[in-house]
């Protein structure tokens, strides 16, 4: 299929899903929302899709919301942006961090306000040396978004968090890196070789493995020791009955690589 605002594709096991509409460095508007929804929730359910990669177009990954899709006229009533983060950016990052593959960000260039966030909550985030992040929302009297306010704190700590709500540096992606905000950053020109290598071969690992590992990692914040432990007790037990954990034994026992299927 064909989009207006993203590319898509599907290739080795990985859907590829670039936001493009860079003379607007990416930012959202709701049309995008729409068909950012539709081919996420599209690989989510595609038994074929076990690693999803996220990028975008032209020089900036994303600079959140596209202020013109909110234009208000003079003396018209100010828009309700509860409506416009209930209805569309947390059931994007409820999306991404309930989806029960991995999903790798690759930063291009800028990711400002949600499009920061957006990337925090993936699960593998490379960056480009020339990518930045901005919690650009103070400059406007709002505050993050798109889980930021519950991600910021886990990635970086409390006092690191406010300084990045309240007073919106650019850290760039050296920076990030060394803060603990992204996985890796690389020269710009390794990005793209680097993320989709990535992708590919975690397409080819243990899938439910992947999913059970998120699914521990997002209750840890509220579980007591006990009570992770407990989870940990049953997923193990759900994991130990996969076909990629049976196929992982059996290759290891015999000097092989595994073929898993994700199941």
């Amino acid at each position: 299929m064909s989009y207006d605002h993203i590319e898509f594709e599907v290739s080795k096991g990985v859907a590829i899903l670039k936001l493009n509409r860079p003379d607007s460095l990416n930012s959202f508007t709701a049309d995008m929302h729409a068909e950012v929804r539709e081919v996420l929730e599209q690989a989510a359910a595609d038994p074929a899709v076990r690693a999803v990669l996220i990028t975008g177009n032209g020089r900036g990954f994303c600079a959140g919301q596209d202020l013109n899709d909110r234009a208000v006229a003079p003396g018209a009533e100010m828009p309700d942006l509860g409506n416009s983060v209930g209805n569309y950016y947390n059931p994007l990052v409820r999306l991404i961090t309930s989806m029960e593959k991995p999903v790798i960000c690759a930063v291009n260039g800028v990711a400002a306000g949600a499009g920061a966030n957006i990337a925090f909550a993936c699960d593998i985030v490379i960056a480009a040396r020339s990518a930045s992040f901005i919690e650009s929302f103070c400059k406007l009297g709002l505050i993050p978004d798109s889980g930021g306010t519950w991600i910021l704190p886990r990635l970086v700590g409390m006092a690191r968090a406010k300084g990045l709500a309240m007073l919106g540096p650019k850290i760039k992606a050296e920076q990030a890196e060394a803060w603990g905000m992204i996985w890796q950053c690389v020269d710009d020109e390794e990005l793209m070789p680097t993320a989709l290598g990535l992708a590919e071969e975690m397409a080819t690992q243990p899938t439910r493995g992947y999913a059970f590992t998120k699914q521990a990692f997002a209750a840890s914040a509220a579980n007591t020791l006990d009570e992770q432990l407990e989870l940990e007790k049953e997923l193990m037990r759900a994991a130990g009955k996969t076909y990629d954990y049976k196929e992982g034994v059996s290759a290891f026992l015999e000097k092989r690589s595994p073929e898993y299927r994700g199941e």
